[in-house]
């Protein structure tokens, strides 16, 4: 029985036609605590049109209100508060979960409309850092979300693997380099050289000359500048894939910049044939003056190509292939006006999916404060965080629960799993100051807490006798389960919310919700009491335990089932 619509049904009645559907529906509140009701009108805004105190309207509507279906309705000043029928509530809302399983809260609102997205996107020849994270495991749980959405996500790794930094690093190791020690320890000596160049050429600015040279000699096809090239890409994909592999990270494709190198004359030519070039100071540029923004710097006084023109070319080719009904860009906050010039100028093109170009921005990730750069050298390795954070769950693993079987597997999944939760768990706009050891707590609002929540709920579940179906048809009377069951009747409002605004964190916070629930439910309740009402609190356990699993998997998060 869906309560809400039953409420607002009520509310239109006794209002006489005041307010809409609609209208009632927007004002419907979710009090704080369940003593004061599960849904609650406030008669606030009613008081100038009827003329009355909000205290006297709530009076007279509940006296003309059909309460049929609920437990009760009653008055609290300006509020009517409503009491759902917590014995049928819950009957109905443990039989749907248990039902439906994995497949509880999955919709199919997308109808299977293709949304690629621009996702983590590391440059080639540099570590993966922290500042990486973000992009891959926003991207990676924003996919799981538009699946169960019923869209058809398409993950594009779009590598950094072309442009004047080339220039620079093979310049580098032409200077400071050999093959022995690159072949030893890859990224980190092509690092030491990137880093080393940005400081020579303080005092060498004509480093930067023999760079663009080198550039050049790439851009044209030269064998030696091609060859490094080919070299240092394929050994820093070696290194990402290891950490994609340990975060649990698949994508689609690996189409990087330089894939769309071919591409670009043909975006020249379709913006001048539709005359939308214009020399400035000996560039070429497209005027967005009617967006409001500055001009897009197409070509460089040299013809050579940027940035935009290969997003140009990106977008153009990704608008051919997939027909996106969306088209998603993971990409840092800092990047929010390039974005805006980007869409504008697609919108001039006449590309037709320009108008479902969309900039999901998100923080930065800072240590101590201070913004992380590979060029100065201040740079967190991804790798070592995740090694470091799986060294940790195991140490606390061997002190809390040595015997447990398979426990560097475990670690894993929780070292790894306390990174991205502890990401995802802010709203991607903020800025997060990252602290490991806050990451890996079992207490408070962490990964490590939702997968204990949810190994607790399988600890018990071992315990008992098989659970079905038909015993969530149990009416479970015990009012100390009621905020765990409305939790878990929210989830499938909450997976769409979060498709929504394409924001994870609403389904990080919601686990965080449903596990504080539970606890707080299993800490007061004898779930093993061999009675009546047993298997309608099993059933409870096993569906807050799938719920759990299946919104830290939408998160790219695993659930032991011990810990």
């Amino acid at each position: 029985m869906d309560y809400k619509q039953q409420a607002v049904t009520a509310l239109v009645a006794a209002l006489d036609g005041q307010l809409t559907a609609d209208e009632v529906t927007n004002k419907l509140e979710r009090p704080k605590t369940s003593d004061k009701g599960d849904l609650a009108f406030p008669t606030f805004t009613l008081a100038k049109t009827l003329h009355q105190a909000p205290q006297q309207i709530a009076q007279d509507l509940a006296a003309k209100l059909d309460t049929t279906g609920f437990e009760k309705v009653e008055v609290v000043g300006p509020y009517l508060n409503f009491f759902f029928d917590k014995a049928a509530y819950s009957a109905d809302t443990l039989e749907t979960v248990l039902s439906a399983g994995a497949a509880y809260g999955q919709n199919q609102d997308g109808q299977n409309g293709n949304v690629p997205i621009d996702m983590s996107s590391p440059n080639i020849a540099k570590p993966m850092s922290m500042g990486h994270l973000r992009s891959t495991v926003i991207g990676n749980a924003i996919a799981n979300i538009l699946t169960k959405n019923g869209y058809h996500p398409i993950k594009d790794n779009h590598l950094g693997d072309w442009g004047t930094q080339f220039g620079k690093l093979i310049t580098a190791y032409k200077l400071w380099g050999n093959e022995a020690d690159v072949k030893k320890d890859p990224i980190n000596k092509l690092v030491e050289y990137y880093v080393r160049f940005h400081k020579e050429d303080v005092d060498k600015p004509e480093l930067d000359d023999v760079a663009r040279e080198w550039f050049r000699k790439l851009e044209n096809g030269d064998p030696e500048a091609h060859k490094l090239w080919e070299w240092f890409r394929e050994v820093s994909l070696q290194e990402f894939n290891d950490v994609y592999q340990e975060l649990g990270v698949k994508f689609d494709t690996y189409h990087g910049e330089a894939f769309y190198n071919d591409k670009l004359e043909e975006v020249v030519q379709i913006l001048r044939d539709k005359h939308l070039l214009v020399e400035s100071q000996g560039a070429q540029v497209v005027d967005l003056s009617k967006y409001d923004l500055n001009p897009a710097l197409i070509l460089k006084s040299d013809g050579a190509s940027l940035y935009i023109t290969r997003d140009i070319a990106t977008a153009l080719y990704r608008d051919r292939t997939y027909s996106p009904v969306k088209n998603l860009y993971v990409v840092g906050s800092e990047q929010t006006y390039y974005f805006k010039q980007l869409k504008a100028v697609l919108q001039e093109m006449g590309v037709k999916s320009a108008p479902n170009l969309q900039h999901v921005p998100f923080g930065l990730i800072t240590a101590d404060g201070k913004k992380l750069s590979t060029r100065s050298g201040r740079i967190i390795l991804l790798a070592k965080v995740l090694e470091e954070s799986v060294k940790l769950a195991q140490e606390e693993i061997a002190e809390k629960n040595p015997s447990l079987a398979n426990k560097d597997e475990v670690a894993r999944q929780v070292g790894v799993g306390a990174i991205v939760f502890g990401d995802l768990k802010n709203e991607r706009t903020n800025n997060i100051d990252f602290v490991l050891a806050d990451q890996l707590k079992f207490e408070g609002e962490t990964g490590p807490y939702v997968q204990y929540a949810h190994a607790r709920a399988e600890s018990i579940l071992r315990k008992a006798p098989h659970v079905t179906v038909a015993a969530a048809g149990n009416e479970l009377a015990d009012p100390l389960a009621w905020d765990t069951i409305k939790t878990l009747a929210d989830f499938p409002q909450i997976v769409k919310m979060a498709c929504a605004e394409l924001e994870p964190s609403v389904i990080a916070k919601y686990a965080i919700r449903l596990a504080k629930t539970f606890n707080k439910y299993y800490a007061h309740a004898k779930v093993l009491t061999d009675d009546a009402q047993l298997p309608a609190r099993l059933a409870l356990v096993k569906a807050v335990s799938g719920v759990l699993k299946e919104a830290l998997r939408l998160l790219g998060v695993e659930s032991p089932d011990e810990m």
